[in-house]
């Protein structure tokens, strides 16, 4: 078990022509990791070899070992931190961070967190969990816990989130930021968190009453974009599915806080949770019957495009993975007709209206996945050349390579370095895990500019 522990910061915003404002000092707690499996070792003597000759290491340029320790992944800069001074003070400089952002790969990586299990039928998180592991007994991780998981490694981290106040739940991640929104019906509050970091940023509250709304975000360091449909409150105890709103600032100085943009279809059942983003427009599943919702930012409208062989899905999700592409991941039951069950994928085309199936489950995996999820049924989640299968109620998943086809049990997920404390009813988000996002800094500014609107009027 290797942890890693980003430190105290105050992170500045790495391009010069705006200025962050200040942000209080965070310690995020230790990233405990979960290795998959135990590798045997030989014990070799130690050698001194040309390769490893510290007198030739020591004469690297800086630039380029700045440059180096801009492409590590997570855990491995913040072990790096550790080396010197120098190194510690990166994440202060702004011409590291500014490098950062140029060099850095994408790490596609995923985060999870338990469900909350209200008294009521509504599906939220919790951001306080007291869960239960599957043999029944009950284990307490920290307050603000979620579990981030690397597939590239196939190993689990667990983070921390003591900054997110009670009464607020995540509900969609872009760019290396958790949205997270509260749970009171009413004007919803959102702020935006980048748990590497330990930067939080509040958005303004929105204008009408809504329930559990579906939520689409997408970010990138000069743009946020965030749409809000559905759930509308049209009494203390009614709500409809009636409006979208949608918030967006971006560096070329225009913005747009929580316009009342669009009215949704006519009987529309939006699944109350996240929407995935492609090129321009939101997508999210519609459950009356089974069909896409596209919501196109430009043009401000929404439309159904019908989903392939709707009348035999069973749990279908929708994805966004490489290159942009919007999947349809679901269980197909065809059982009256002489077509093997089945957990197929499709792509949805240019055109926008078209799905072409592009893979299927292997039969004898399928077999096996079906009788673990025993009608349960799961959720999805895709991050670039990765698509995640978590089912519904305990703590078991399935990662599948897009580039590789290639499919792999995950391991459970446990709660710190109890094993025997295994977490159940995960649900997931796309992450890419960054050490700066400088639009954020833009949304505190404007943020404090209509709060000092509002109090000269």
């Amino acid at each position: 078990m290797e942890t890693f522990s980003p430190s105290s910061i105050n992170l500045p915003f790495p391009y010069n022509s705006y200025t962050l404002p200040n942000v209080t000092a965070f310690t995020p707690p230790s990233f405990t990791t979960t290795n998959v499996s135990t590798i045997t070792t030989t014990t070799m003597e130690t050698t001194t070899t040309p390769w490893m000759d510290s007198r030739i290491w020591s004469r690297i340029p800086q630039p380029l070992m700045d440059r180096i320790l801009a492409c590590l992944p997570p855990p491995a800069f913040f072990r790096a931190r550790s080396v010197c001074k120098r190194w510690y003070a990166l994440l202060f400089s702004n011409t590291f961070l500014q490098l950062y952002l140029q060099v850095c790969p994408n790490f596609h990586w995923f985060i999870f967190f338990p469900h909350k299990k209200p008294n009521t039928n509504m599906n939220i998180y919790r951001n306080n969990p007291n869960t239960e592991d599957h043999n029944g007994g009950s284990c307490s991780p920290n307050s603000t816990q979620a579990y981030l998981f690397d597939p590239y490694e196939v190993k689990w981290h667990v983070i921390s989130f003591p900054l997110i106040p009670l009464g607020f739940s995540p509900s969609a991640s872009s760019g290396g930021l958790i949205c997270w929104i509260s749970d009171e019906p009413g004007p919803k509050n959102l702020f935006l968190h980048n748990p590497l970091v330990g930067s939080l940023t509040q958005l303004p509250p929105t204008l009408r009453p809504r329930l559990f709304p579906s939520i689409g975000l997408s970010i990138t360091p000069n743009s946020i974009l965030m749409t809000l449909a559905g759930d509308d409150l049209i009494s203390p105890y009614a709500v409809k599915n009636l409006t979208t709103e949608t918030f967006h600032v971006d560096s070329s100085g225009f913005y747009s806080i929580w316009a009342t943009t669009s009215t949704l279809p006519r009987l529309c059942s939006l699944e109350s949770a996240q929407m995935v983003h492609s090129h321009g427009r939101f997508y999210c599943m519609d459950y009356n019957p089974f069909s896409v919702l596209t919501y196109d930012l430009s043009t401000n409208t929404w439309w159904k495009i019908q989903a392939p062989m709707r009348r035999f899905l069973r749990s279908p999700s929708l994805v966004q993975c490489t290159h942009g592409k919007i999947l349809l991941v679901a269980a197909v039951e065809k059982s009256k007709l002489n077509v093997p069950r089945s957990l197929r994928l499709w792509v949805l085309q240019g055109c926008g209206t078209q799905w072409v199936e592009v893979e299927r489950m292997p039969q004898q995996l399928y077999a096996q996945f079906e009788e673990i999820e025993g009608g349960r049924g799961f959720d999805c989640v895709g991050n670039g050349e990765f698509i995640i299968i978590m089912i519904k109620g305990i703590n078991k998943g399935l990662l599948f390579d897009f580039e590789k086809k290639r499919w792999i049990w995950m391991p459970n997920c446990s709660s710190n370095n109890d094993v025997s404390c295994v977490i159940s009813d995960l649900h997931g988000f796309a992450y890419q895990p960054t050490l700066a996002v400088p639009v954020s800094a833009l949304v505190q500014q404007l943020f404090r500019l209509e709060i000092n609107l509002n109090l000269n009027v």
